[in-house]
């Protein structure tokens, strides 16, 4: 018989004893595997969602929520600001300032989350039309991909929006006009995928009604709205209203730029900048310290975030390890005591030809079993947990997290078990390699 069958054997002699130093290893790999993943997923999200994303300006409050709310879509905003306040930074021609881009907060689809904007939102994140066209009209909206699939929403589809970040029947706008979906993102495996993008109007229609009338556009795909207006004229004077309504079509297309509109508010602003330099680094400050906004930087925020978070992943991590050096103290101790019993077994061993080095072997090859068992059940339970986690942080925050990879950190938890199991192992080896044969078969 070969070393692993009679070390296999051996090893589930005592069922309990192994099950024990088993589930101990299990924890303490599995509780590693699973803040490796948590975290290296973590910080892959939180890094593509940057965006090369410079400034975050909105109302005032905490910097932070701030950030999680209008880069990464999950805290609630902080407020609102002003389009007059807002206006130096959405006006071409800043001289600090390359791209800037509006976000209207506060509505949402069941609990996806629609977001007034423009365009050039979609080159903070590299997306692209996968079909349709983007959202042009007022009340037209552009999905991200990971919307359209867990909602099953298509090309021409229809909704409300609900008030809130929250999925409740009771807070629709039943008396709004109905979103259209017009198109649909190509994933990007950034926030756009599980965001609903549509005019910044759009929002202001949805709260006021007063969108249209005060930017001079018309809604052509409202057909009926039209031919009510119509039929409210005086019909004695039937040709002027026609003629008035037809005139006034290449009027209705005309846009009126986001900052020239009055009494009018968004959420916050996401800026890049043309440099970096002296005055682009005390922007923030000046906006903090000379309007009613707060400016935040995505790069401190989130140190700081990570700084208050590896606080508790450190703690879990010395955690992980202490059960990990409790599991081969097990092992050491296991395969230490049953020497004594095993002490005959060993010496038969010896008088059939077993050599010094067979029975080191032996011994080391049951703490590399058990080593190397444990590490497998501890990644098979951190990868279902994962799975598990993910379904919980899909559902709450619309973020995608899998347990199905398997990442190269891992691997250094693989490698190292079993080198654990072989140290706990090699004091035990030596000893039953020292066994005397002639004292302990006389001793039986």
């Amino acid at each position: 018989m070969n070393n692993f069958y009679l070390s296999w054997k051996n090893i589930f002699a005592k069922p309990l004893s192994a099950l024990l130093t088993l589930v101990l290893f299990a924890l303490g790999v599995g509780l590693i595997s699973l803040l490796i993943l948590l975290q290296n997923q973590l910080q892959s999200q939180f890094d593509k969602n940057l965006a090369g994303i410079d400034l975050v300006v909105g109302a005032k409050g905490s910097k932070l929520q701030l950030i999680l709310g209008s880069m990464y879509h999950v805290d609630a905003p902080t407020g609102n600001i002003s389009i007059e306040e807002a206006r130096p930074f959405l006006r071409p021609g800043h001289p600090f300032i390359e791209n800037s881009v509006p976000l209207s907060l506060g509505d949402s689809h069941r609990g996806y989350r629609i977001i007034g904007t423009q365009e050039n939102i979609l080159g903070l994140y590299g997306a692209e039309i996968a079909e349709g066209k983007l959202w042009q009209e007022v009340m037209e909206v552009t999905l991200g991909a990971g919307v359209a699939r867990d909602l099953d929403l298509r090309l021409g589809d229809r909704f409300k929006s609900s008030h809130g970040l929250i999925e409740d029947d009771n807070l629709i706008h039943e008396d709004s006009k109905d979103f259209r979906v017009v198109g649909i993102l190509q994933p990007t495996g950034s926030v756009l995928d599980q965001l609903i993008l549509t005019r910044t109007e759009s929002i202001w229609e949805v709260h006021d009604g007063h969108a249209h009338d005060e930017e001079g556009e018309h809604d052509h795909a409202d057909h009926d709205h039209g031919k009510h207006e119509h039929d409210d004229h005086d019909h004695g004077d039937h040709d002027h209203a026609a003629h008035v309504h037809t005139d006034s079509l290449p009027a209705a297309k005309t846009e009126v730029p986001l900052w020239e509109n009055e009494g009018k508010s968004i959420t916050s602003l996401l800026l890049q900048f043309k440099g970096k330099g002296f005055q682009t680094l005390n922007l923030g400050r000046q906006i903090d310290e000379n309007t009613d906004m707060i400016a935040a930087s995505p790069a401190i925020e989130l140190n700081r975030l990570y700084a208050n978070m590896g606080v508790g992943i450190d703690g879990l991590t010395y955690l992980a390890y202490l059960i990990i050096f409790v599991s081969v103290l097990s092992i050491f101790i296991s395969l230490y005591s049953s020497l004594k019993d095993r002490k005959y077994e060993l010496a038969l061993l010896r008088t059939m030809g077993a050599s010094r080095g067979r029975v080191f072997g032996l011994i080391l090859t049951e703490g590399l079993i058990l080593a190397f068992l444990g590490c497998l059940v501890g990644l098979l339970l951190s990868h279902v947990g994962m799975n598990i986690l993910a379904g919980y942080m899909k559902e709450s925050y619309r973020y995608t997290f899998t347990g199905m990879t398997f990442l190269q950190e891992e691997w250094w938890l693989v490698i190292g078990a079993p080198i654990l199991g072989l140290v706990a192992a090699f004091i035990p080896a030596v000893q039953a390699s020292r066994t005397d044969i002639s004292e302990t078969l006389g001793e039986s």
